[in-house]
């Protein structure tokens, strides 16, 4: 193979999801593309290398020191959403339920991978729950072992301060049928289940 292709193939393989043949489709639709086109999709990724950072606020995605969210002045400054990853925030924000600030902590606690709480932003939630218009610090994190036990580790460290902690139903997904629920997701939905009166 020539070398411009397989270089280009190497890269996208890097990227998650991507194996050696998606990577070849990739560039070999690439390659029967308007070269204009191609030039557009490269100024994009340079773009977004040079452009984007993180929020000095809550770890979001930004193109400034603030996000829009944490310099947004109407949302509700008492709520903090703690999520893992900045792509979480997208997900919550798309469901139009949440009014909140944010705070990305960049990932979860996992010895395996030598992910401790020093490595995390930790701190930087610690500070911003002691403000006095923080009321309540909700717990988003993924319903697995190691957000678990991230959460386990937040209300530990949270208790002290006056604030509510809160997590996030878990559950029984829309439009799933119970007979192929595992165990954990259908004890999960007996735990957060609400209300109706």
């Amino acid at each position: 193979m020539i070398e411009p292709l397989d270089r280009a193939i190497t890269e996208l393989k890097k990227l998650p999801g991507i194996g050696q043949k998606t990577a070849e489709r990739l560039i070999f639709h690439l390659l029967t593309r308007d070269p204009e086109d191609v030039r557009r999709l490269s100024d994009a990724l340079i773009d977004l290398v040079e452009e984007v950072d993180r929020c000095k606020i809550c770890g979001n995605f930004s193109t400034g020191d603030k996000c829009e969210i944490c310099a947004d002045s109407r949302r509700n400054q008492e709520k903090i959403c703690v999520v893992s990853r900045p792509w979480d925030v997208t997900k919550l924000e798309s469901t139009q339920k949440y009014d909140g600030l944010y705070h990305v902590l960049g990932g979860l606690i996992n010895p395996i991978e030598d992910v401790s709480p020093e490595d995390l932003a930790i701190d930087d939630l610690l500070e911003r729950a002691k403000k006095e218009e923080v009321r309540e610090v909700i717990l988003a994190l993924e319903p697995k072992t190691e957000g678990e036990s991230t959460s386990m580790f937040l209300v530990k460290k949270l208790r002290p301060l006056d604030v509510e902690i809160t997590q996030i139903a878990q559950g029984i997904p829309v439009g799933r049928e119970l007979e192929f629920m595992d165990k954990a997701t259908l004890g999960k939905a007996f735990e957060g289940r609400r209300d109706l009166n």
